[in-house]
């Protein structure tokens, strides 16, 4: 036992060390937050729509959507997406071509048109973002699962049985300018919009029947519509104002829509849609900021759907202080400070279904001002907990955290990402690509084992409070039967077994509790020869673990924390998964930059460029400091000076 002690002191001596010298000025760690090509894609087409003057950025995205091509001809979220991914091949297949550096007879080009034809053609892309792309740039009619929703349920009152506000925060963002678009049947092409005709192998796109369900949704939804009051066409007037009066009071100070680059890109055809000029100043706005929410990667740029600078930031602060860096530290002082300016000080949408909760939240990205969320929350309160001890402008921030983190548990017990109580289960019925998992924002096993964690690491609150013992019935009830836990936010059984069991054994249950022994029992059975953890991003279409045949060091470093919080001394397993973690820190093939994190099953994955170091560095951290007393550390382990 023990026997990495030497190289783990090492690794953290190491990482911390390189960690702090990537800091910036202002106090954060800014890392890419890669999303496939999509974004890429939907940027360029946008661009050369509105003919901005945004020539070198097209040409950067062009070139990535390009390098990303596989032999095939197809494009992939993820390595082992074995058929390929037809959207994505249709929204990069038209992108080129929209870019004008790419000519229909390049020979990526034709593997691009063969794959699509060979795959039943453009009719068979099924995200319904991809048919958004067509619709509004005529290259296709407008889906009937969009055209049939009811326009004017915008106005329904959020007291009624069923209104707008119960969609999720993230799906009504985007259906608001879907439905405007498809309210006006709009489309648009000009000169450098391709003719993507002779992609389809029928003429007009084959529509899916609609399902018993979702007619019945539709009836419900128009049967509510009778509590307005006013003629057909004033009514739809009004549905239409308040459509728009949605989107512009919800661009932050960079441009963009929640702070989102698919809503953005949304918002601004639905502005177009809506008659607004191409050089209105809140388009030239978001096309800024879009354009700003580029990154660097392998040499190429990307366009980041939501960069991540809060939640990295946090993140990383807490795991160095975990690792030993002290907060005295100059690093984490800065860190500190720029988290207390990002915390939310004004109400947003979550007040809808939680009112009379004073702000205190916080957001995904350096622009969030209104739409906080439960996870990256917890992450800024555990980065600024030490300080909240000795200062008293970090307590204030830390007891309006803490409220907020509280007031947003369900009624069910669990914690859900960003508005409690939207999980109505008829609005998952829409005929829509990802309803299932987008529609609402229910309880999730990832997000109230993190809550919990908190709550029982940091608030020292325990099972013996009720609302806490509320939330681990919530997870223990929602136990798979294999032992494991499905993580909404992350890939995706091991993510979810890890923050179910760091949240339940954080909040006093035993390591003997049956619910504790189940999930450690399914980690050591899916461990690697190698000694890590690996799963493929497949569980999440699949709805159960799917091996991914290759250790990642995000997993392993999930995996390795849950053990590590069960177990008292290090066991042989937690020995070889730390030893292969840290072979995995200088390891820099494809398993190293596979994405880990999840938004939408089958269409969004995500690679943090910051993964691979707080995660490691945290479970690494956690290992010395629990099993320190038996394993000493070096004289030289130290990090309390500036």
């Amino acid at each position: 036992m023990g026997q990495n002690i030497i190289g783990i002191h090492e690794e953290i001596r190491r990482l911390s060390g390189e960690l702090i010298q990537t800091q910036q000025p202002d106090g954060t760690w800014r890392f890419c937050f890669e999303n496939g090509t999509m974004l890429d894609a939907f940027v360029i087409i946008l661009f050369r729509t509105l003919n901005a003057e945004k020539e070198d950025l097209i040409r950067r995205l062009h070139d990535r959507i390009l390098a990303a091509q596989q032999p095939e001809g197809c494009w992939r979220w993820y390595k082992d997406e074995e058929e390929g991914n037809l959207s994505a091949t249709v929204e990069a297949y038209y992108a080129l071509l929209c870019s004008g550096y790419s000519q229909p007879k390049d020979e990526p080009v034709q593997r691009a048109k063969q794959y699509i034809l060979d795959r039943g053609g453009i009719g068979k892309a099924a995200s319904l973002l991809t048919k958004t792309l067509l619709a509004a740039t005529g290259q296709r009619k407008w889906p009937a699962s969009l055209s049939l929703i009811p326009f004017e349920m915008l106005l329904l009152s959020s007291s009624l049985p069923l209104s707008f506000f119960d969609f999720s925060a993230y799906s009504r963002v985007h259906l608001v300018p879907l439905l405007i678009m498809a309210d006006r049947d709009f489309s648009v092409k000009t000169a450098h919009t391709p003719d993507l005709s002779e992609l389809y192998t029928n003429r007009s796109p084959a529509e899916e029947p609609l399902s018993r369900e979702n007619r019945k949704l539709l009836e419900y939804i128009q049967s509510t519509l009778g509590h307005l009051v006013g003629t057909p066409q004033r009514i739809h007037q009004a549905a239409v104002k308040k459509a728009e009066q949605y989107m512009l009071e919800r661009i932050e100070g960079d441009g963009t829509l929640y702070t989102y680059a698919s809503s953005t890109v949304l918002m601004v055809f639905a502005l177009l849609a809506l008659g607004y000029d191409p050089q209105h100043p809140v388009i030239t706005h978001a096309v800024d900021g879009l354009s700003a929410m580029c990154c660097k990667t392998g040499g190429y740029t990307t366009i980041q759907n939501s960069p991540s600078t809060v939640w990295d930031t946090a993140l990383l602060a807490y795991a160095l202080q975990e690792a030993g860096v002290s907060v005295r530290h100059s690093a984490m002082q800065k860190a500190a400070v720029y988290l207390r300016s990002k915390q939310h000080r004004k109400a947003g949408d979550w007040q809808i279904h939680n009112p009379g909760t004073a702000p205190g939240g916080w957001g995904f990205s350096d622009t969030n001002t209104i739409i906080p969320d439960v996870d990256d929350s917890t992450a800024a309160l555990r980065a600024i907990h030490s300080l909240s001890e000795r200062d008293p402008a970090y307590l204030e921030s830390w007891n309006r955290g803490l409220n907020w983190v509280i007031s947003m548990q369900n009624d069910d017990g669990g914690w859900p990402a960003f508005e409690k109580n939207t999980n109505k289960e008829m609005l998952t019925w829409l005929a829509i690509e990802g309803a299932k998992s987008a529609a609402t924002d229910p309880s999730e096993a990832d997000l109230t084992g993190r809550a919990l964690e908190y709550l029982g690491n940091f608030a020292k609150l325990g099972v013996r409070h009720g609302f806490i013992q509320r939330g681990a019935d919530w997870l223990i009830s929602h136990q798979q039967p294999d032992g494991s836990w499905y993580g909404h936010w992350g890939i995706c059984y091991i993510y979810g077994t890890w923050a179910a069991l760091t949240g339940l054994k954080a909040v006093g249950l035993p390591s003997d509790h049956a619910a504790v022994t189940k999930g450690v029992d399914w980690l050591l059975a899916i461990q690697n020869a190698d000694g890590g953890w690996g799963e493929s991003c497949r569980s999440d279409q699949a709805e159960r673990y799917v091996p991914l045949y290759a250790s990642t060091p995000s997993q392993t470093a999930w995996a390795l924390d849950a053990l590590i919080a069960v177990h008292n001394r290090p066991t042989p397993e937690i020995e070889r998964g730390a030893a292969r973690l840290i072979e995995l820190l200088h390891e820099d093939g494809w398993a190293s930059a596979y994405p880990t994190g999840a938004g939408l099953p089958g269409y969004f994955y995500v690679h943090y460029h910051s993964y691979r170091y707080i995660w490691p560095l945290l479970a690494l951290g956690h290992y010395v400091k629990k099993y320190g007393d038996i394993f000493p550390p070096p004289q030289a382990y130290i990090f309390s000076r500036n």
